[in-house]
């Protein structure tokens, strides 16, 4: 990767947001198993351009994101959202990049742990009295 100039900041651009609305609109879609077919049909939007979407090829308008939504029976706020986590984390591995060599392993061993959830206690839990 070209390094980018101190000073200078690099932007996630519309063809990594378009990628991410796509993707994020086809895993919709196969987790409920349909087909692009069935989705063009409930969403009256030709297949061939729901295809270009959710390959990121195509910029969808927010009523193509609208109808596709609903043909989905999805909130359009969730299928946003979820782009917006996904956009997120896209920054951040973006931003990772940018380091220097050094700088970035710094930036990994600082980064924090997960730690697993502790299950919360139940009314049978004995809890002992120092």
């Amino acid at each position: 990767m070209a390094s980018v100039p101190t000073g200078t900041r690099q932007r996630v651009g519309p063809v990594v947001l378009r990628r991410l609305l796509g993707d994020v609109l086809r895993q919709q879609r196969q987790r409920q198993g349909r087909t692009l077919r069935q989705v063009s049909a409930d969403a009256r939007v030709s297949l061939g351009y729901i295809s270009e979407i959710e390959r990121g090829q195509k910029e969808a308008s927010s009523e193509m994101l609208a109808a596709l939504s609903g043909a989905l029976e999805v909130p359009l706020s969730r299928v946003l959202s979820e782009v917006s986590d996904r956009m997120a984390l896209e920054e951040a591995r973006m931003a990772r990049e940018r380091l220097a060599p050094e700088e970035r392993r710094l930036s990994l061993a600082a980064e924090p742990l997960e730690v697993p959830a502790v299950p919360a206690r139940t009314s049978g839990d004995v809890v002992a009295a120092a």
